[in-house]
């Protein structure tokens, strides 16, 4: 008799492209992931049009390099997991309509995945113990928010970015400063090297009870630094720039756990592999509370976190119609 379950992920909703065979929601069998970087470098951003095509022409080969790699075949699988929401449309019906396949032509479940929870699940699947409630912390290039989590599938949105996600606003400055992109880690390799204390923005100081992200006032603030002081050190820059952008992450989650007193806290998405922002949060973290991180490898979008989180609803019964859609939003 079979003892354990294995679970397909498929993600695309941005610009990866992933599949992974998870065992039992924990044991990541293989996690293969295809970026697209190189392709949209040079508009210094993602280009829907371009990101769609690229999934369809990697997905069925790279569903083939998954299955080899788990060392498992389309017979071994219980269920099939696929983003659906949110991301961009075009990209995230490649992975789902995929997966709706995979589950006709097995007869196994479909789950169709909030891509936000997912990115929650990634520090599970590296030993930590899944326990709820948590308060979660996501950030990314395309998403920024808060959650208080009670449990799979339950998640209460507490506050969002009412502009620019984090990412998005590192890809912007990065892009003024002609940095590079990504904008995140250019930006703190530069910020690594700048003297501490160096140049300082205004503090983003929110109403108690607020918790809102918003990056709007800082870029322009770096802006019109950079044009008033052309010569300004750019590590100095990129250090204030960073340290802005982070503290309000750090002070937003650990308010928002204290008022609700929860003491477990999760920090996830591309954002997450930051490694000052990995500091600031050991640095206000009191002794009886608890931030878990997955590992910079599985910060990124990958498909081990929708597996994952997909073997859950398998262990409650939850499944999708093939008929399920596609959402940009939430």
């Amino acid at each position: 008799m079979k003892s354990s379950v294995i679970g397909l992920g498929l993600e695309s909703s941005c610009d990866e492209t992933a599949v992974a065979v998870v065992e039992d929601g924990r044991l990541i069998r293989s996690n293969i992931i295809s970026s697209q970087i190189d392709l949209h470098r040079e508009y210094y951003g993602v280009v829907p049009e371009i990101a769609s095509r690229a999934h369809l022409e990697a997905i069925n080969p790279l569903i083939d390099r998954a299955l080899d790699a788990a060392g498992v075949g389309f017979g071994d699988l219980d269920y099939v997991a696929a983003t659906n929401r949110p991301g961009l449309v075009g990209s995230l019906l490649i992975a789902l309509q995929s997966a709706k396949v995979i589950s006709y032509a097995m007869d196994i479940p479909l789950m169709a995945v909030n891509h936000l929870e997912a990115h929650l699940y990634t520090p599970f699947l590296e030993g930590n113990e899944l326990a709820y409630p948590f308060i979660g912390l996501l950030v990314s290039g395309g998403n920024t928010a808060l959650y208080h989590v009670r449990g799979t599938g339950d998640m209460e949105l507490i506050g969002r970015t009412a502009d620019d996600a984090a990412g998005e606003a590192f890809d912007k400055i990065a892009k003024y400063m002609d940095l590079g992109y990504p904008g995140g880690p250019v930006i703190e390799r530069l910020a690594r090297s700048a003297a501490r204390g160096g140049v300082l923005f205004p503090k983003i100081l929110p109403d108690p009870g607020d918790f809102r992200f918003s990056y709007s006032g800082i870029k322009t603030a770096v802006i019109n630094h950079l044009k008033k002081h052309p010569d300004a050190v750019r590590a100095e820059v990129a250090y204030g720039f960073q340290e802005r952008v982070l503290e309000i992450m750090v002070r937003r989650i650990f308010a928002a756990a204290r008022e609700r007193e929860v003491r477990r806290m999760v920090v996830a998405g591309g954002v997450a592999a930051n490694g000052r922002l990995r500091e600031l949060l050991a640095e206000e973290k009191r002794p009886d509370e608890t931030v878990i991180m997955p590992s910079p490898a599985l910060c990124t979008d990958n498909a081990a976190m929708v597996a994952g989180i997909g073997y859950h609803y398998f262990l409650t019964g939850r499944s999708d119609d093939r008929s399920v859609d596609v959402h940009a939003r939430v």
